[in-house]
């Protein structure tokens, strides 16, 4: 259950994240309109919200295998690789979307992407996934 919990975290703090970039782009104007209608912006926001959705639908899967006593080895690795990659991901964007008061402690994003490193370090880093999902493909 405990990557199945890191990737929930994960994923929480990547709608956070997601969330803050949102709002700030939508506020945000430059050139008399808000950043959000540039479509670089609008496009990487967008996929924000694409990457946090495939993070929530494997963790998901994987915490109703967890209930339903099924083995989850693979799938937990599964949810939480992709969910801490795409956390750290998704709160990188949002430091950009926010330019340079994206590291600044006046807004929120640089503490989601401080948070979010830890994410992929906690219940075994990226490599250590990655040979636990290679044990159980049969690699």
């Amino acid at each position: 259950g405990g990557r199945i919990s890191i990737a929930a975290l994960s994923t929480g703090l990547g709608q956070g994240a997601f969330e803050a970039a949102r709002e700030y782009a939508t506020e945000r104007e430059q050139f008399d309109r808000p950043i959000s209608k540039f479509d670089a912006v609008r496009d990487m926001i967008v996929s924000m919200d694409r990457k946090i959705e495939r993070a929530r639908l494997l963790t998901h899967k994987a915490a109703v295998m967890y209930d339903d006593g099924e083995d989850v080895t693979r799938m937990s690795s599964l949810a939480k690789l992709d969910a801490s990659e795409i956390c750290r991901e998704v709160a990188e964007d949002a430091v950009q979307v926010h330019g340079g008061y994206g590291y600044t402690t006046d807004f929120p994003p640089q503490r989601f992407y401080r948070d979010a490193k830890l994410m992929e370090i906690g219940e075994g880093t990226s490599e250590v996934q990655h040979l636990v999902l290679g044990r159980e493909i049969g690699l």
